[in-house]
């Protein structure tokens, strides 16, 4: 891959967070191996994914470059207040960057991963359109 393309990949991107990036992938949650074993080597609509993706600051559970779509996984932490500020400031500088951000709760994917494939899914087929931010199951 040429230096360009690396630089417009990992925009932002600092040494350590891609350090972290790499340690996240070496101990993924249940929901993440789950997923992961659903959207790599291209299943899902033919669309690359990448997991534990560092963008900026940031690391994205998984990321479509050529979609511009991060796919979050959230457990109980992100219940709590400070939780829900982080991802909101998050999911405001991804959107700001034009990354638009899906996210489902660990459960979901572990209990319905059928119905968080579908979303993705629709979303990848809609990609022309405004942002799916935040994207939530309130009947969690």
């Amino acid at each position: 891959m040429t230096g360009r393309y690396l630089d417009t990949l990992h925009k932002y991107a600092v040494p350590t967070t891609r350090k972290n990036a790499k340690n996240l992938r070496q101990t993924a949650t249940e929901a993440e191996q789950k997923l992961w074993s659903l959207l790599r080597n291209r299943q899902l609509k033919g669309k690359k994914f990448r997991r534990q993706h560092v963008y900026g600051d940031y690391i994205l559970d998984f990321y479509c470059n050529e979609s511009k779509l991060a796919v979050e996984l959230d457990g109980s932490i992100h219940l709590q207040r400070i939780g829900k500020e982080y991802d909101k400031l998050r999911t405001h500088f991804l959107n700001n960057n034009g990354i638009a951000v899906l996210r489902f709760w660990n459960k979901e994917i572990i209990n319905r991963p059928e119905k968080v494939l579908a979303r993705i899914a629709k979303h990848l087929g809609d990609c022309a359109s405004n942002f799916e931010s935040d994207m939530r199951n309130p009947n969690y």
